[in-house]
């Protein structure tokens, strides 16, 4: 049993920061889904095209400040000075991925005519790994702590 943990202990430390980065996007995508759902159960209808993208951007918002400081203590463990500068750089990556989800269920549920629900969850593989990708080439590429 010991050799077990010891093993996983390697594991963990070989890929912490994609590790964590996954621990870190499963609860921005619960944060996102529960806003969205919230949304689309409540008071926006998702078959009109213009209340759905309404339904994404809250959930995107709401994600958004959620992840900006997990990512940045958690997973990168950023100590950079310039904390303006990396959450505008934070930003504009998700608001760049926000584009990608937003073409996504477009034209998934617009075009397509699938289920939004369906789409939602296919558009978060999308942005989950364009976050990534974006947050380690271009937003935290400061200090670590």
């Amino acid at each position: 049993m010991d050799d077990m943990w010891k093993s996983m202990v390697k594991l963990y430390r070989n890929y912490e920061e994609i590790i964590n980065y996954l621990i870190a996007g499963g609860l921005t995508t619960i944060v996102s889904l529960a806003a969205y759902y919230t949304c689309v159960l409540t008071f926006l209808d998702p078959a009109d095209p213009l209340k759905l993208q309404m339904a994404n951007v809250i959930s995107w918002v709401l994600a958004v400040a959620f992840a900006y400081g997990i990512n940045r203590s958690f997973v990168f463990k950023s100590k950079s000075e310039n904390r303006f500068m990396e959450a505008v750089r934070f930003v504009g990556a998700r608001v760049t991925t926000l584009l990608m989800d937003m073409a996504v269920m477009y034209v998934f549920v617009t075009l397509l005519g699938g289920s939004d629900k369906i789409g939602k969850l296919f558009s978060q593989v999308v942005v989950l790994v364009g976050n990534y990708l974006f947050s380690k080439l271009f937003v935290f590429t400061g200090k670590k702590k």
